[in-house]
């Protein structure tokens, strides 16, 4: 697909819109080229002497009421043709924002938040530019320079052939500098990416920064990012600063040409002294097509290095997505079943999962335990498809996951990651995520079930406390244990649970495993824990180290081989006894 199209069914929604806009441009175009001749009348009338005060007066309304039309068809070509590029701007940020949500994960380990932050501010601000006041250029250049060299031509046939004479010259040029400038424009765009990303990462570990001094040394890198942008900008000011000297230079050449041959003209009274002031005028009037065509040159430029950085991402296909045959996962009569399932983040990196073979059943518990690194986290990134097994497969109710449709499937798991994400709202906001079908009553017992009560009764507002970004005023059991509310409270046939006790204290987390306990029934739980008396009464453990089964079964089944499991919950009982 063309960068182009992306833009293309705006203008074809837009298209009534946009042809009043250049209806209205035109008239004030065609009205900016009456003013030369009102001017003309005049100034033949005061050299022949004949003019009088009404003739004064009539000449100086036409000239208002020409302003007055000029004004208000300029203020409807505003409003129609850069009111549309608002529009192309809004949905085309929209589109983005939608594609890159429905990308899989693995392209967000390896693309930047600063790189899309330029892609979705930068780069479509560009593109709104050049489909705004590119068009309006473009239709400048045509229209009015065409029409000016109509009446330069009606008043001198020869004086304009002269003066056209440098304009070729500013063709050529164009074509020469636009290739330079469409490449250097993508150079810029993408060392502003760089930029965004750099100064983005900062702000977002301001704290450790501040804890180890280290402003000086940030501030150096985000110099040195810096002085690279201005380096790629210095570069394409070269191209720039020389294009529109050039194009100022071979207009002021044409007026030259008109001063001295059109003055000539005048004195010889080859034309009259008024058809020189509105020849020089229409001159003016040329000037801005001409430089219209340098200034529209450069905003398609930017324009399409922009359009095609954004025309990249969205040409980018989501490596989880729907199968053209999906299904919905319907009922869930039976579990949760990894065969032979094994994975590797890369294909050329050490697999993370090995061969794993796990059968989880409607109402049971899954014990996912072993020293980190061991693949438990992406053992549970498996089930809701954030990445997809290399090999094997995962079945959810008889039905490989990869048939079910993806949001179908998704909107069963309720998931805890191992690190709570808080968006920058309430504390009620962060657990219901938006659902207006969620009562009070459910936030109150959610609370007590994540053993959260007491933490947000000392808050204030309570539930209505804004937790800044990334929840900034909470502690990070606080944060944990609102991620729990989270799950908890959407119901979900299958719960995820990736360590959520890391970071709360023994009683809570005592707490919060007797709630966890009180759970059964019809739903899936898998719960990863580095805390072994989270998992103590799961109906299934497994212990995973680097991503293989060392070990299976009931906690007592597991205590009594006396292995990793057992030595380590005893070790843990030992650390944590009073």
């Amino acid at each position: 697909m063309k960068a182009t199209a992306l833009i293309k069914p705006y203008f074809v929604e837009n298209r009534l819109i946009i042809l009043l806009g250049f209806a209205c441009l035109i008239l004030v175009d065609f009205l900016q080229l009456i003013v030369p001749r009102v001017i003309k009348r005049a100034i033949d009338n005061l050299t022949a002497f004949n003019a009088t005060a009404r003739d004064l007066a009539v000449y100086a309304g036409c000239l208002l009421a020409i302003g007055l039309l000029i004004g208000g068809f300029r203020y409807l070509w505003r409003r129609f043709l850069l009111g549309t590029s608002r529009r192309v701007e809004e949905g085309l940020r929209n589109r983005l924002f939608t594609h890159v949500q429905a990308l899989s994960a693995s392209y967000f380990d390896k693309t930047s938040t600063g790189d899309l932050m330029a892609h979705a501010t930068n780069d479509i601000q560009q593109v709104r530019m050049a489909t705004g006041m590119g068009l309006v250029a473009i239709n400048d250049a045509i229209v009015l320079g065409a029409a000016a060299i109509g009446f330069m031509a009606w008043i001198d046939l020869k004086l304009t052939a002269f003066v056209l004479i440098p304009m070729p010259m500013i063709v050529l040029g164009t074509r020469y500098f636009s290739k330079r400038m469409h490449e250097r424009y993508r150079n810029v765009q993408g060392s502003f990416s760089d930029l965004t990303e750099s100064v983005r990462e900062r702000f977002a570990g301001i704290r450790i920064i501040k804890a180890y001094n280290n402003e000086e040394t940030e501030a150096l890198k985000v110099e040195r990012i810096s002085k690279q942008y201005v380096d790629e900008n210095l570069k394409l000011v070269r191209v720039t600063g020389s294009f529109f000297p050039m194009m100022l230079l071979f207009s002021n050449l044409s007026l030259a040409i008109v001063l001295y041959l059109g003055g000539r003209q005048t004195i010889m009274q080859e034309i009259t002294p008024g058809d020189f002031v509105a020849f020089i005028s229409y001159l003016g009037l040329l000037t801005w097509p001409m430089m219209a065509m340098g200034w529209v040159t450069n905003l398609i430029q930017r324009g399409r290095a922009s359009l095609e950085r954004i025309n990249t991402i969205l040409k980018t296909v989501p490596q989880i997505a729907d199968r053209p045959d999906a299904v919905a996962p319907g009922r869930l009569n039976s579990g949760l079943f990894f065969d032979r399932v094994s994975f590797a983040y890369t294909a050329e990196g050490p697999p993370a999962l090995s061969d794993i073979c796990i059968s989880i059943e409607p109402g049971e518990t899954l014990g996912l335990v072993g020293p980190p690194g061991g693949g438990k986290t992406t053992l549970i990134n498996l089930v809701p498809r954030f990445y997809d097994a290399t090999r094997g497969r995962i079945a959810l109710n008889g039905r490989d996951i990869r048939v079910l449709r993806l949001a179908d499937l998704r909107d069963r798991i309720a998931l805890v990651p191992q690190e709570p994400f808080m968006f920058a709202g309430t504390i009620a906001d962060n657990i219901t995520l938006g659902d207006p079908s969620i009562s009070d009553s459910d936030l109150s017992e959610v609370l007590n079930l994540a053993a959260l009560d007491e933490s947000v009764s000392s808050f204030p507002k309570g539930l209505q406390t804004i937790v800044g970004e990334k929840g900034v005023i909470l502690s990070g059991g606080q944060k944990q244990r609102i991620a729990l509310a989270r799950a908890l409270v959407s119901n979900r046939p299958l719960l995820l649970m990736d360590d959520p006790i890391s970071q709360v204290d023994a009683e809570t987390g005592q707490r919060i495993i007797q709630t966890l306990q009180t759970l059964k029934g019809p739903q899936i739980t898998i719960l990863a824990s580095h805390r072994l008396s989270a998992v103590r009464h799961a109906d299934h453990i497994v212990v995973l180290t680097n991503g293989k089964i060392t070990e299976y079964g009931s906690h007592d089944e597991l205590m009594a081989r006396n292995r990793y499991y057992a030595q380590t919950y005893r070790l843990q009982e030992i650390t944590h006894a009073p």
